[in-house]
């Protein structure tokens, strides 16, 4: 029995995103994420209520501003605290996990994509994902980019505009493009 696009997908293996059934998830998404984006007079609690009938996990106590923006939702854990600022954008083809009292700044990205690097597979359509793991306690300043495959350890802090392509120790603070651990 072949494999589904989602399944290959979820298990960060070469997939095909035009895939009806991937097709028909992201629609699902983009129906969710105007509703969400729409219920800025609600209530806190309320908002996380919409939330967590799409995304994998939401801990006590999450703020997502709008307008959020992300691929499918189901790949997104978020733990207790967690703070996300006004437009931040996450591709979570698969696995994203945010630790406990994180904070996000505006304008961040969260990009677990990927695509091929041989220009003939990449013209295929064939793309992949590798998951992003954040700890718990850390701050991401404004307009940072997390790319694909990247953990970063607790306490750690990655400075705005940064471009982080790699991991990130715990307790580190990291600035730049690409982003680099600072003295």
């Amino acid at each position: 029995m072949a494999l589904s696009e989602k399944h290959k997908m979820l298990t960060g293996e070469l997939y095909l995103a035009s895939d009806p059934e991937l097709q028909a998830d992201s629609a699902a998404t983009m129906a969710w994420l105007a509703r969400y984006n729409a219920k800025l007079g609600l209530s806190q609690a309320e908002r996380n209520q919409v939330l967590g009938e799409r995304l994998a996990a939401v801990g006590r106590g999450v703020v997502v501003r709008s307008p959020f923006h992300c691929d499918y939702g189901f790949n997104i854990s978020l733990g207790d605290g967690v703070f996300i600022n006004f437009n931040c954008v996450i591709l979570d083809v698969v696995a994203v996990s945010i630790g406990d009292k994180t904070q996000i700044g505006p304008g961040v990205q969260i990009l677990t994509a990927d695509h091929p690097r041989d220009p003939g597979e990449r013209e295929s359509g064939l793309e992949f994902g590798r998951p992003v793991n954040i700890g718990r306690n850390v701050w991401i300043g404004a307009g940072a980019l997390i790319l694909p495959g990247v953990t970063v350890g607790d306490d750690a802090l990655i400075g705005a505009g940064s471009v982080v392509t790699r991991d990130v120790p715990a307790g580190a603070k990291v600035a730049g493009n690409p982003a680099r651990v600072l003295d």
